[in-house]
Parts: structure tokens; sequence; C-alpha cells
């Protein structure tokens, strides 16, 4: 099991680059020491960038910090039973705010950071829910979203098993599960089929296709096993 932080930032900055898929690259080793800071003054802390780019969308600079919600659960807290496995299976609803000027859509990844699929490999983890080209005037997603892959306002999503929202479902028997839920702002609509392809190849196509065009991000964090 990974070591995780369940500080709001400290999530996005653990995940944000792997939530997809690592995009093929592995977290650096905790035994790597950062290079001293330059001359004349130390470095301001920045935000991980995506795989694939330094830095935000289009060399428009550090990518900035948004604020996800949902009045279900707090963050950091254990989400009821109707959004899980255990209950209804419903999708949580969610907010947000804070995007920035020029955001084209937005990216939702729901990952459960404690089930590892392929152990070692760049995005081993369980994917429960992703949704992409969520439009670039929403900032809320209902809750109990219907099960599509197109949603009417061109919301396109996915999960390991179907185009649907996976809930929660961490056996009684182990710990409680973090369910990672990630919200990026980016610059452009992506041109990834929601269909033809396995869950974990669109999951792939996806973080090559956001690569260079973040330009916000958000973070938040459910908890889950069953009673």
């Amino acid at each position: 099991m990974r070591p995780i932080r369940l500080t709001r930032y400290g999530i996005v900055l653990a995940f944000a680059c792997s939530s997809l898929i690592g995009a093929g690259a592995q977290a650096p080793s905790a035994d790597i020491q950062p290079p001293p800071p330059p001359p004349g003054g130390q470095r301001g802390a920045q935000p991980p960038a995506v795989p694939g780019r330094g830095g935000g969308g289009r060399g428009r600079g550090a990518i900035q910090v948004m604020t996800l919600a949902s009045s279900a659960f707090a963050d950091g807290a254990k989400i009821p039973a109707k959004n899980t496995q255990a209950g209804e299976e419903a999708s949580p609803p969610l907010t947000w705010s804070g995007a920035p000027e020029g955001t084209a859509s937005f990216v939702l990844v729901v990952h459960d950071v404690d089930t590892a699929i392929f152990p070692g490999a760049p995005g081993d983890d369980m994917l429960h829910w992703l949704l992409w080209n969520i439009p670039p005037t929403a900032t809320s997603l209902p809750e109990h979203v219907p099960v599509a892959s197109q949603l009417p306002d061109g919301t396109r999503q996915i999960s390991a098993t179907g185009p649907y929202y996976r809930g929660p479902g961490a056996a009684a028997s182990g710990p409680l599960h973090h369910y990672v839920f990630e919200l990026f702002a980016l610059d452009a609509m992506l041109d990834v089929p929601a269909v033809g392809a396995s869950p974990p190849q669109t999951r792939a196509a996806i973080a090559a296709a956001m690569a260079g065009h973040v330009r916000a991000k958000a973070a938040y964090v459910g908890l889950f096993k069953r009673d």
C-alpha cells in the first residue's frame, strides 16, 4: 500500500502526474534529493507538471489551484454507503470553483490509490470514474450521473467496468481505502472517443492528450470500506 497524505493539495502533488496512467513515467525515488536553489534566492514551490510538459498549458505559467467539494461528504471523510457498491452506487454531487480564464473543458478522474491492478506499473490503481470534455461553463456534477458513453452536454465517461461511475467497494476485512477525486481545467477539448478501446487504453489516450493543456487542478479525498 502506498503512503497517503490527506491534505487537499498534498494529494494534488502526490497524484496529479499519475492519476490517469502515469503517462509512462514513474514517480521519482524518495532517495533522490532535489537540486540546490539557484544563486541569489530560493526557488518558489511549483505544482508538478502533467507528464509530457513542464508547467501549464502552452507556456502560460504555473498550474493554478481550484476548489473541489461535495455536499455528500467532507474532504478526507468517509463516503456515504449511497455512493458506494454497498448502496445505490450513485455518483456523489460535486461542485468546483476557481477555473482560470480560457478554460475550454474539464477532466475528472476518480481512482482508488490503495488498489493496485499491476503493482509497480504507471497508472496501476483502480479507475472508478473518468469524465472528459466537461463543458467549460460547468461548475458542478449532479448526484447520480446517468449511465452513458456520452452525456447530452458532450461529456464522455468511462470506468474500469463501463460507461458509468463505479462506486467504492473496499472489503470490510481490510483498511479504509482512499478514493481521490481530481479535477483538471484544460485549455482544449480532447479528441478521444469513449468507445472502441479498453478503459486502460482510453485512460492512456486521455493522459497523452492532456499533456501541455492543464491550466488548473483540484483534489478531494473520500474514504471507504464495507461495514
